[in-house]
């Protein structure tokens, strides 16, 4: 039984935390942008269709049918997602991990944070976005430096608050090279 007002409300209150942690953060204007795609047909209807409220649907597509379509355009083109940075090596020729520019860690930190007060609730902890992501460390999904700075602000966040690590991220260059 598809959702649609529940899924445009989880994702729209996802979408307002995430701008809020960018804000603080220091990247207001990316934080703008955040996830827009959600709202396009590609996305919002498997997202109403596979709604359950305390995960992602694209979980559940997954589930019924191998794959997602949804989160497939979703990776393609929202830059804060790790998979979005992976391409062909003419040396090596193989697809690898490239490092992700630092302003798009900072909004995948958002994104995590926001993701983890969403689903757990009342139930949320600074440890839960650190938690969430030992299920990919050390699996080669990031590139090392990459994987290296987000398990930082993570781990800063979990041991120290969220007050001492958007202070520390506001001080993070974030011009691309």
């Amino acid at each position: 039984m598809a959702h649609p007002i529940k899924h445009f409300i989880t994702i729209t209150r996802h979408r307002h935390k995430v701008i809020a942690n960018c804000a603080r953060a220091g990247i207001l204007w990316q934080g703008l942008r955040h996830d827009l795609s959600k709202y396009s047909p590609t996305e919002f209807i498997p997202g109403a269709k596979f709604f359950q409220g305390d995960r992602s649907p694209n979980e559940r597509e997954r589930e019924m049918y191998g794959s997602s379509r949804a989160w497939m355009h979703h990776k393609g083109r929202n830059r804060h997602h790790y998979e979005y940075w992976n391409d062909y090596n003419p040396h090596t020729k193989s697809i690898e991990n490239v490092e992700m520019p630092v302003r798009y860690v900072i909004e995948m930190f958002c994104d995590r944070v926001a993701a983890s007060k969403i689903y757990n609730g009342k139930n949320y902890t600074d440890a839960d976005p650190y938690n969430y992501f030992l299920r990919i460390k050390g699996k080669n999904r990031l590139h090392p430096r990459t994987e290296e700075l987000l398990e930082k602000l993570l781990v800063m966040l979990r041991d120290e608050g969220e007050k001492k690590t958007f202070a520390y991220i506001r001080k993070l260059p974030k011009k691309e090279k």
